[in-house]
Protein backbone atom coordinates (compact mmCIF):
# COMPACT_ATOMS: atom_id res chain seq x y z
CA UNK A 1 0.00 0.00 0.00
CA UNK A 2 1.15 3.03 -0.87
CA UNK A 3 2.30 6.04 1.96
CA UNK A 4 -0.35 8.35 0.39
CA UNK A 5 -2.79 5.70 1.01
CA UNK A 6 -1.96 4.77 4.35
CA UNK A 7 -2.31 8.52 5.39
CA UNK A 8 -5.70 8.39 3.92
CA UNK A 9 -6.54 5.69 5.77
CA UNK A 10 -6.02 6.98 9.05
CA UNK A 11 -6.79 10.08 7.99
CA UNK A 12 -10.20 9.28 7.73
CA UNK A 13 -10.68 8.52 11.58
CA UNK A 14 -13.20 10.70 12.70
CA UNK A 15 -12.39 12.43 16.47
CA UNK A 16 -15.40 10.86 18.82
CA UNK A 17 -15.49 13.97 20.67
CA UNK A 18 -16.03 16.62 17.67
CA UNK A 19 -17.48 13.72 15.01
CA UNK A 20 -18.19 16.24 12.47
CA UNK A 21 -14.40 16.03 11.83
CA UNK A 22 -11.63 13.74 11.25
CA UNK A 23 -8.34 13.67 13.23
CA UNK A 24 -6.27 15.18 10.28
CA UNK A 25 -9.05 18.05 9.89
CA UNK A 26 -8.23 18.60 13.99
CA UNK A 27 -4.71 18.53 13.72
CA UNK A 28 -4.05 15.63 15.53
CA UNK A 29 -2.67 13.63 12.96
CA UNK A 30 0.88 14.15 12.48
CA UNK A 31 2.75 11.51 10.47
CA UNK A 32 2.14 8.02 9.21
CA UNK A 33 5.15 6.05 8.10
CA UNK A 34 5.94 2.58 6.62
CA UNK A 35 9.09 0.51 7.63
CA UNK A 36 10.15 -0.57 4.09
CA UNK A 37 11.64 -3.51 5.86
CA UNK A 38 9.01 -5.00 8.08
CA UNK A 39 6.34 -3.05 6.63
CA UNK A 40 4.93 -1.90 10.07
CA UNK A 41 3.85 1.34 9.97
CA UNK A 42 3.89 4.01 12.78
CA UNK A 43 1.29 6.37 13.27
CA UNK A 44 2.08 9.76 15.09
CA UNK A 45 -0.73 12.10 16.39
CA UNK A 46 -0.48 14.81 19.32
CA UNK A 47 -3.81 15.48 21.40
CA UNK A 48 -5.47 18.51 22.50
CA UNK A 49 -4.61 18.71 25.62
CA UNK A 50 -2.41 16.50 27.57
CA UNK A 51 -5.50 15.08 29.55
CA UNK A 52 -7.97 14.18 26.83
CA UNK A 53 -9.83 11.35 27.42
CA UNK A 54 -10.49 10.57 23.92
CA UNK A 55 -6.81 9.17 23.03
CA UNK A 56 -7.71 5.45 23.85
CA UNK A 57 -10.68 5.86 21.28
CA UNK A 58 -8.45 7.43 18.77
CA UNK A 59 -5.61 4.53 18.94
CA UNK A 60 -7.71 2.29 18.77
CA UNK A 61 -9.55 3.61 15.96
CA UNK A 62 -6.45 4.12 14.42
CA UNK A 63 -5.57 0.82 14.92
CA UNK A 64 -8.74 -0.23 13.56
CA UNK A 65 -8.52 0.94 10.48
CA UNK A 66 -5.43 0.44 9.60
CA UNK A 67 -6.26 -3.78 10.51
CA UNK A 68 -8.98 -3.38 7.60
CA UNK A 69 -6.28 -2.25 5.29
CA UNK A 70 -4.16 -5.21 6.00
CA UNK A 71 -2.14 -3.35 8.57
CA UNK A 72 -3.11 -5.55 11.80
CA UNK A 73 0.15 -4.41 13.76
CA UNK A 74 0.70 -0.79 13.41
CA UNK A 75 2.05 1.29 16.80
CA UNK A 76 0.96 4.61 17.64
CA UNK A 77 3.18 7.28 19.21
CA UNK A 78 1.96 10.39 20.65
CA UNK A 79 4.09 13.05 21.09
CA UNK A 80 3.55 16.22 23.06
CA UNK A 81 6.17 18.68 21.29
CA UNK A 82 4.95 21.24 19.77
CA UNK A 83 2.25 21.25 21.27
CA UNK A 84 -1.13 20.72 19.56
CA UNK A 85 -2.62 24.08 19.02
CA UNK A 86 -6.09 25.36 17.53
CA UNK A 87 -4.10 26.82 14.45
CA UNK A 88 -3.75 23.12 13.53
CA UNK A 89 -7.03 22.77 12.47
CA UNK A 90 -7.99 22.78 8.86
CA UNK A 91 -9.79 25.52 6.86
CA UNK A 92 -12.09 22.59 6.24
CA UNK A 93 -12.31 21.27 9.64
CA UNK A 94 -13.49 24.89 11.05
CA UNK A 95 -15.80 24.70 8.25
CA UNK A 96 -17.34 21.35 9.52
CA UNK A 97 -17.45 22.85 13.16
CA UNK A 98 -19.40 25.67 12.34
CA UNK A 99 -22.19 23.78 9.93
CA UNK A 100 -22.53 21.60 13.03
CA UNK A 101 -23.18 24.75 15.46
CA UNK A 102 -19.60 24.63 17.18
CA UNK A 103 -18.20 27.71 16.82
CA UNK A 104 -14.44 27.43 15.86
CA UNK A 105 -11.56 29.25 17.44
CA UNK A 106 -9.80 31.66 16.07
CA UNK A 107 -5.54 31.96 15.37
CA UNK A 108 -3.99 30.56 18.52
CA UNK A 109 -1.78 33.97 17.87
CA UNK A 110 2.08 34.11 19.46
CA UNK A 111 1.87 33.02 22.94
CA UNK A 112 3.24 36.13 23.99
CA UNK A 113 0.01 37.44 25.34
CA UNK A 114 -2.83 35.80 27.06
CA UNK A 115 -6.37 35.38 24.65
CA UNK A 116 -9.43 37.24 25.70
CA UNK A 117 -12.64 36.38 23.98
CA UNK A 118 -15.16 39.03 24.08
CA UNK A 119 -17.51 37.41 21.92
CA UNK A 120 -17.98 34.61 19.49
CA UNK A 121 -19.57 34.69 16.67
CA UNK A 122 -23.37 32.37 16.74
CA UNK A 123 -22.53 29.28 14.30
CA UNK A 124 -26.48 29.31 13.83
CA UNK A 125 -27.21 33.03 12.52
CA UNK A 126 -23.91 34.63 12.85
CA UNK A 127 -24.61 37.33 15.28
CA UNK A 128 -21.40 38.44 17.45
CA UNK A 129 -24.00 39.47 20.58
CA UNK A 130 -23.37 35.71 22.28
CA UNK A 131 -22.81 35.46 25.93
CA UNK A 132 -20.52 32.50 27.70
CA UNK A 133 -22.46 30.30 29.89
CA UNK A 134 -20.39 27.89 31.12
CA UNK A 135 -16.59 27.62 30.44
CA UNK A 136 -16.82 23.80 29.89
CA UNK A 137 -19.15 22.23 27.53
CA UNK A 138 -19.93 18.93 26.74
CA UNK A 139 -16.38 18.41 27.20
CA UNK A 140 -13.72 20.09 28.65
CA UNK A 141 -12.05 21.48 25.22
CA UNK A 142 -15.41 23.05 24.28
CA UNK A 143 -17.23 26.02 26.10
CA UNK A 144 -20.68 26.34 26.40
CA UNK A 145 -22.27 29.71 24.65
CA UNK A 146 -25.97 31.00 23.85
CA UNK A 147 -26.62 33.64 20.98
CA UNK A 148 -28.62 36.57 22.41
CA UNK A 149 -30.15 37.59 18.97
CA UNK A 150 -31.23 33.86 17.68
CA UNK A 151 -31.39 32.10 21.63
CA UNK A 152 -29.74 29.07 20.74
CA UNK A 153 -26.89 27.41 22.77
CA UNK A 154 -24.02 26.42 21.16
CA UNK A 155 -20.52 24.83 22.16
CA UNK A 156 -16.92 27.24 21.09
CA UNK A 157 -14.33 24.95 20.59
CA UNK A 158 -11.75 27.03 22.76
CA UNK A 159 -8.39 28.41 21.67
CA UNK A 160 -4.69 26.65 22.83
Amino acid sequence: MSADRLRDVVAAVVDPELRVVTIEELGILRDVAEDPTSGRVTVTITPTYTGCPAMDVIRADIRRALAAAGHPDAEVVTVYAPAWSTDWISASGRAKLAAAGIAPPGPAGSGRSVPLTLTVRCPHCGAADTEQVSRFGSTACKALWRCRACREPFDHLRAL
